[in-house]
């Protein structure tokens, strides 16, 4: 069992036994509520190499900032990061998580995108406790139990059973109009990247959203086939370009003492 942060991460992670079936291809995900391990610590970061085709146009990152306190309780801060650029083309993308370390439930969420400019220098604060968000200063608006957003979500698809051909649905977006959250799972299938060879488990996640996991975007992200379940790769289609991100390398960040 694992102590400290990592612990109260495990806890709050597992899967839920109960989650059921639909029909052979389709899987309803429930909030988590049995303690199981997670492939992620604190300190974790992997570093990316951004191209359109074989063209280097940027770098991109994913990493665990560590444990803030938001409205005196300790969340774990996320940080999701695309820059990049090539003539004409500009892809700028950062998405910041702040996730409830007891029961990783979002709460707080912000985003920055030259793809969506109405989602430029957005914050979200959201309170899982009354299942309500607010934009900035404004007024507070229903959300859903368990909420997620989509920088959580990077991390929560890595704790997920992810079984070949099926599809996964959660209604944990934190804005209700935009569930349930679809993740397909597509194959399996060996890659190399510049940190090296790489079995993987392929997944396509979908949001009613206009972001990079739009239904549009037709993004899909390769997982380390393993029990670390590292986003190796992932492509994603914005609006002037096709890009995709390829790991360069991965610190796994250190399990944390009590």
């Amino acid at each position: 069992m694992k102590t400290g942060v990592l612990a109260l991460l495990a806890a709050a992670l597992g899967q839920s036994p109960a989650a059921t079936a639909q029909n052979d291809s389709t899987a309803l995900v429930s909030p988590p509520s049995a303690s199981r391990p997670v492939p992620f610590a604190a300190g974790e970061r992997m570093q990316y190499l951004a191209k359109i085709g074989p063209t280097h146009v940027g770098r991109g990152s994913m990493e665990i900032v560590g444990i803030e306190d938001v409205r005196g309780r300790p969340a774990v801060h996320t940080r999701f990061m695309l820059r990049g650029g090539w003539l004409w083309f500009r892809a700028n993308y950062l998405l910041e998580s702040w996730v409830d370390q007891a029961t990783f439930s979002s709460v707080r969420f912000s985003q920055d995108s030259d793809d969506d400019p109405s989602e430029r220098d957005r914050i979200y604060e959201i309170f899982p406790e009354r299942r309500t968000y607010r934009v900035n200063d404004g007024d507070e608006r229903p959300s859903v139990e368990a909420p997620l957003d989509e920088g959580a979500l990077l991390y929560y698809v890595r704790t997920m059973p992810l079984e070949v051909g099926k599809t996964y649905t959660l209604n944990r977006y934190f804005r209700p109009d935009r569930n349930p959250v679809v993740v397909k799972v597509v194959r399996r299938e060996t890659i190399k990247v510049p940190a090296g060879t790489f079995q993987t488990i392929v997944i396509q996640p979908i949001i009613k959203s206009r972001g990079i996991f739009s239904e549009g975007g037709q993004a899909q992200i390769w997982l380390s086939d393993d029990s670390s379940r590292v986003m190796v790769q992932m492509r994603v289609r914005l609006k002037v370009a096709n890009i995709s991100l390829q790991l360069l390398s991965h610190h796994p960040g250190q399990t944390p003492t009590p």
